[in-house]
């Protein structure tokens, strides 16, 4: 008698059970029941790299991604598709002076602040943002200036956001979760300065400003950059008349003009240079 023929695995091998879990996307990204697990692998991903950099703490620059850098303004000026689009543009231009001082202000914190010569491995007051454009780009851009390390914490949106082109490659990142993102940013941060911006500013602004009031982490120094637009959209002394803050709570941040008053007053409020500290220490 014959022996029947071998029946062939093929169907089992390219099975979706059979793929390994580690390389199965769809079973990683797909099923609701591992969101905890992604949560995590977003955590250790960035936390591990940082760790390997030896990026021990950062200034933290938020501001809206609109602002553009002031030679970028023409040439979007002239792709723009309408007059609607052009005035945008130009709205947004206005802003541009405020490009410039977060781009001073990265290189003023990378040269002085303990990134650019790190101490037995580690590195202090690294300049991280959002990782896209406008007042992000122009704070990665002035660390980069510097020679200096930056990082930039990307986040996934509708509309696809790219990484600017001046945080550091290794040190350029992107999360799915803002839960995650907003945790890398706030865990590391010796400081926070914050620009103009929209939504997404107010919203990290204010994440920072709660986590000091209710003590969920130390007391951080903050500024922000651009009196006249603060004053304009900050109307924080109503919370204090109708009871709903304290008055002690308008003392967590200064208002100042410029990256180099922002960068003084952060050392006024008790930021280090901790490589400039430390070697003082041991001389």
């Amino acid at each position: 008698m014959t022996s029947p023929a071998k029946p062939s695995n093929k169907q089992q091998k390219e099975a979706p059970s059979y793929v390994l879990p580690v390389e199965d996307v769809d079973f990683l990204v797909n099923r609701d029941e591992l969101r905890g697990l992604r949560f995590a692998v977003e955590y250790y991903k960035a936390e591990l790299i940082l760790r390997d950099w030896g990026v021990r703490s950062t200034v933290i620059v938020f501001g809206s991604a609109r602002i553009p850098a002031p030679e970028q303004v023409e040439a979007k000026l002239q792709a723009a598709s309408n007059g609607e689009a052009r005035e945008k543009i130009e709205r947004a231009a206005r802003w541009g002076r405020y490009y410039e001082e977060a781009r001073a202000f990265g290189r003023l914190v990378s040269e002085e602040g303990g990134a650019l010569k790190p101490v037995e491995g580690q590195r202090d007051n690294v300049i991280a943002t959002g990782g896209g454009p406008g007042i992000m780009e122009a704070a990665n851009r002035g660390a980069h200036e510097a020679g200096a390390p930056s990082i930039g914490f990307n986040i996934t949106l509708p509309g696809e956001q790219e990484p600017n082109a001046y945080s550091t490659p290794d040190l350029t990142f992107q999360f799915h979760y803002f839960a995650m993102r907003k945790m890398h940013l706030a865990m590391r941060a010796a400081a926070l300065a914050v620009f103009p911006g929209g939504f997404g500013t107010m919203d990290e602004l204010f994440e920072i400003l709660t986590l000091q009031q209710t003590q969920k982490v130390t007391a951080t120094p903050v500024v922000l950059v651009g009196r006249d637009y603060w004053n304009r959209i900050l109307n924080l002394e109503a919370l204090t008349e109708s009871g709903l803050i304290d008055p002690a709570d308008l003392g967590i941040f200064d208002i100042v003009d410029s990256g180099v008053e922002a960068w003084a007053a952060l050392q006024a409020r008790g930021l280090k240079p901790v490589s400039r500290k430390r070697r003082h220490a041991g001389s």
